[in-house]
This record gives structure tokens, C-alpha cells and sequence, in this order.
């Protein structure tokens, strides 16, 4: 799998492993470890879960997936803007380890801005890295302007994970340069669209026909050649993890990206960053 380097040097894979809705059905939790699993096996080690996510319930399916694995799993949670406070965001990262069954995070997220204040939430982070209950830092779902008023801490977020893929391409058009500028990777959620409309598009139809692949793995390898970006799919069927895999070596020509730029035109100018 192809990695990039984090600004501290960190080697993580550009493809991960969401799990937004994971956890909600007890039955359904067993196979989605499995999924979860299967996708190491395929060198997605980053996977991506969240307190929020069937509160908490995601972070069990998790917890049963690297058991046994743990050492190969890069960990990225991610904490409630009303628990961003430092006393808060200590007592819910216990509460996140607890149902991880591990004694760190490797990359812990504000999920979104809410009413704590930047610098709060930013000595929170620096308390529980101290104490070795993560090791880096980083947010969700903020704009260049919240970046900025990170001031000087913002050398130490290690990535702003935040809504991209071909419908959603605003962030191209100042956020993308201003982390690239700053070493700062970007992690795309929802990569291949939202409720699976993207996929019959009859542009990225025509692509993924030139290439004889799905149009799944044409959205992932278009996000994907944006250097810096990581992308975090969710899939819990193990034909789309296989597929999802070979997005990373998947290289579209610029006759690909000028079809696709004239379906999802890219930005003109400042658009404000969509969220789901």
C-alpha cells in the first residue's frame, strides 16, 4: 500500500478504513470486524472510528478487529465538541480506550468546532499526549480560518479531516494549498459520495469503463491524486474492500481528469466547507 509521511515523519497508508455506522446493529458487528480485518490484511491499517459513532459502539467493533493486530493499526478516534474541554476530553478519551481495548490513540480528533475555545481544546490534546494516551492531534471538519487561530499549535495538528470528493471540491480551492503548504495531510471522509448517488454518474462511468474498473476506485484514485490527501472509505463487503485496495496504483490520465473537471467542475472561488 502507498504511504505518505505525516509532518513528524510517520509513514501511514494514503487509503484507510472508515467506520460511520459500524456498531449500530448488534448483529451486524461480528462481520464487520471481519471486514475490518480483511482490510489490514490489505494494508489499510489506518482506520478511523469516533466516540460519536453509535456512541461508542463503533469503537467495540474496532476493538475486536486489531485484537491480536494491534501493533499494525494506525488509530485515528475522534471526541465531541462538547467534550473538547481539558477535564472533559480526559474523562471521554478513557471512555474511548476503554472500548478500544488499548492503552493509546495514535491520532485524536476534534470532531467539529463547537462552543470549547481552540486553545482549550488544543491543551487538552497536549495533556493526554504528555500522559501518552495519544500520540498526535489533530481536528475535524474545520476551515483555513480556524486553522489559523490554532496560531503557533498548529505546527503540531497533524491533519484536518474534512468532507472530499468529486461533489464536494471546495476545499481545493484554499484549503488543500494551506495545509499542503504546511506539511499537513488531509483526510477525505466520505471519498466516494454520500448514499451512493456519485457512483451512477455517467462521467465517472465512462472513466472507470476506459480503465476496466469500478467507478468506486476511479472517485478513491481521483481524491487520491491530490498529494497529501488520505482517504478513509467505509465498506463492510469484502469484494469493495479488495477494490477499494487497489484505488491507491490506480493512475487516471489528464483526459480522465479534464471529463471529470467538465461533470464536477472545481472551484472558482471560496465555497463554505460542506460537512455531513
Amino acid at each position: 500500500m502507498r504511504t505518505l509521511d505525516l509532518a513528524d515523519g510517520t509513514a501511514v497508508p494514503v487509503l484507510g478504513q472508515g467506520t460511520w455506522h459500524m456498531g449500530e446493529r448488534g448483529a451486524d458487528r461480528a462481520a464487520e470486524a471481519r471486514a475490518l480485518r480483511l482490510g489490514l490484511d490489505l494494508g489499510l491499517a489506518l482506520i478511523d472510528t469516533a466516540e460519536m459513532y453509535a456512541s461508542g459502539g463503533a469503537e467495540e467493533v474496532v476493538a475486536t478487529a486489531i485484537e491480536g493486530r494491534r501493533d499494525e493499526v494506525f488509530l485515528v478516534s475522534k471526541v465531541y465538541p462538547q467534550n473538547a474541554s481539558p477535564a472533559r476530553m480526559a474523562a471521554a478519551c478513557e471512555a474511548s480506550l476503554r472500548r478500544l481495548r488499548t492503552d493509546r490513540i495514535e491520532l485524536y480528533l476534534l470532531h467539529w468546532r463547537g462552543s470549547v475555545p481552540l486553545r482549550d481544546t488544543v491543551a487538552g490534546f497536549e495533556q493526554l499526549r504528555a500522559a501518552g494516551k495519544i500520540l498526535r492531534w489533530g481536528v475535524s471538519n474545520l476551515d483555513v480560518d480556524d486553522l489559523e487561530e490554532l496560531g503557533p499549535a498548529l505546527a503540531d495538528c497533524a491533519t484536518d479531516q474534512v468532507l472530499y470528493n468529486l461533489e464536494a471540491r471546495g476545499v481545493e480551492f484554499d484549503l488543500l494549498p494551506f495545509c499542503a503548504a504546511r506539511r499537513m495531510p488531509v483526510m477525505a471522509y466520505s471519498p466516494v459520495g454520500q448514499g451512493g448517488a456519485l457512483l451512477h454518474d455517467p462521467a465517472l462511468l465512462r472513466v472507470a469503463g476506459r480503465h476496466g474498473v469500478s467507478a468506486a476506485r476511479v472517485a478513491l484514485a481521483w481524491a487520491l491524486r491530490q498529494p497529501g490527501v488520505i482517504a478513509i472509505p467505509k465498506a463492510g463487503d469484502p469484494e469493495h474492500l479488495r477494490d477499494n485496495a487497489l484505488a491507491a496504483e490506480l493512475r487516471l490520465e489528464e483526459a480522465d481528469l479534464r471529463e471529470l473537471d467538465a461533470a464536477f467542475p472545481p472551484p472558482r472561488h471560496k465555497r463554505r466547507l460542506e460537512m455531513l
